[in-house]
């Protein structure tokens, strides 16, 4: 974030990546998405943004296209121009978006100011990549596989609305290192801890089915791995359950830090703009940094 004036600051965020879904127009979307949730997550607002595209030169062009259709459909929907971008012959195809957003200066929200007492709101259900990881596979319910790609393309915009009204003191968009790697991040930055229920956090309809069958991305067993000595494991939750926890998403929800008594407005206000809201756990006073999860 830099500062231009009194009243104005820029957020700048880039982030692009392979295909998680074979229809190119929703892959675009999803990308487009996914890129402008960093805006989101600080209380911003994108204005423009830059294409980001790495493509195979020996593919059809038409489905270059129809990314690129899907990528300015869901920044239009946003109310930002794309206004231009690059692109180079590439072995796989990568799509994403540099986005410049803004934001009054001392307006934005961080994830470094999560205070003890605070309740954890999430705006969106976890396991894109447990499905999305069976839908390469081939084994994912077409139904499952559909929910997950219009829960990825939702925009963050309902949440970011939502945020400074409500008075939420911290926030993180939910993606790569999944709702324990971010969460223990916004904690880190913080000086605090969190507790979060287990039964509490929201999840995609057939991802447990995917769980049973052993479908886990890798990167979601690296999340897991790398939780060791700072989650604190209730008995009762079982390996999948913790997978599940870590799951690298795509396009994830935001993650908020909310004053205790004013959960209940925020998550009113985050259903007026379109938007879900889960109270999942708290933030609580500690020198470490740890996440207790109860079932």
């Amino acid at each position: 974030m830099y500062r231009i004036t009194e009243d104005l600051a820029i957020i700048q965020t880039v982030d692009f990546f392979p295909p998680i879904v074979d229809d190119p127009y929703a892959y675009g979307a999803i990308a487009a998405a996914n890129s402008l949730s960093d805006v989101y997550a600080m209380g911003g607002m994108p204005v423009i943004a830059l294409n980001i595209v790495c493509f195979p030169a020996s593919l059809d062009k038409s489905i270059l296209t129809e990314v690129l259709r899907g990528g300015y459909d869901k920044t239009e929907e946003a109310n930002a121009l794309i206004a231009g971008g690059h692109t180079m012959d590439d072995a796989e195809p990568k799509y994403g978006l540099a986005v410049t957003g803004v934001v009054r200066p001392y307006d934005h929200i961080s994830n470094a100011n999560a205070r003890p007492g605070d309740v954890l709101v999430l705006s969106k259900p976890i396991g894109t990549g447990i499905i999305t990881t069976a839908g390469k596979a081939g084994v994912a319910p077409a139904e499952v596989l559909d929910n997950a790609i219009e829960v990825m393309a939702k925009l963050n915009e309902g949440a970011a609305l939502s945020m400074k009204p409500a008075g939420v003191n911290a926030c993180t968009d939910i993606t790569g290192f999944g709702l324990m790697g971010h969460l223990r991040s916004m904690a880190a930055a913080s000086g605090v801890a969190a507790k979060i229920s287990f039964g509490a956090v929201p999840v995609l309809n057939g991802t447990w089915d995917l769980l049973e069958q052993n479908i886990v991305p890798g990167g979601t067993r690296r999340n897991l791995d790398s939780m060791n000595g700072v989650a604190h494991w209730d008995e009762a939750i079982s390996e999948a359950g913790k997978l599940l926890l870590c799951d690298a998403q795509t396009s994830g929800g935001l993650l908020m830090s909310v004053p205790r008594g004013r959960e209940a407005g925020l998550i009113d206000s985050l259903r007026a703009h379109g938007s879900n809201g889960y109270r999942i756990g708290e933030i609580v006073k500690s020198r470490d940094t740890y996440i207790e999860v109860t079932a």
